[in-house]
């Protein structure tokens, strides 16, 4: 972590004092439209490394679709997955 000079640390206690309340947004437009909303854009799910052993044959046909393989796996994965639990939110 990059260390912060004293002024730098004394503004970011004044704006951390500050009442979300006391904040004011009335020179932000409300957002009444969310049809160009994307659902799940900033959620990034933590990875964690695996060993697997797949069949040759399923292999060669993931990997034959080009750059990603891996990214196809946890996709079809997580479709699966989906289809057999309960729906979840997402924290």
């Amino acid at each position: 972590m990059k260390k912060t000079d004293p002024e730098f640390k004394k503004q970011l206690a004044a704006v951390r004092a500050i009442r979300d309340r006391d904040i004011d947004t009335s020179d932000i437009p409300e957002i009444t439209d969310r049809s160009r909303a994307e659902v799940g854009k900033f959620y990034r799910p933590i990875k964690k490394p695996v060993t697997v052993r797949l069949d040759a044959d399923v292999l060669a046909w993931l990997k034959s679709q080009g750059k990603g393989y891996q990214t196809r796996i946890n996709s079809l994965l997580r479709s699966a997955m989906s289809k057999h639990s309960p729906r979840r939110k997402r924290a």
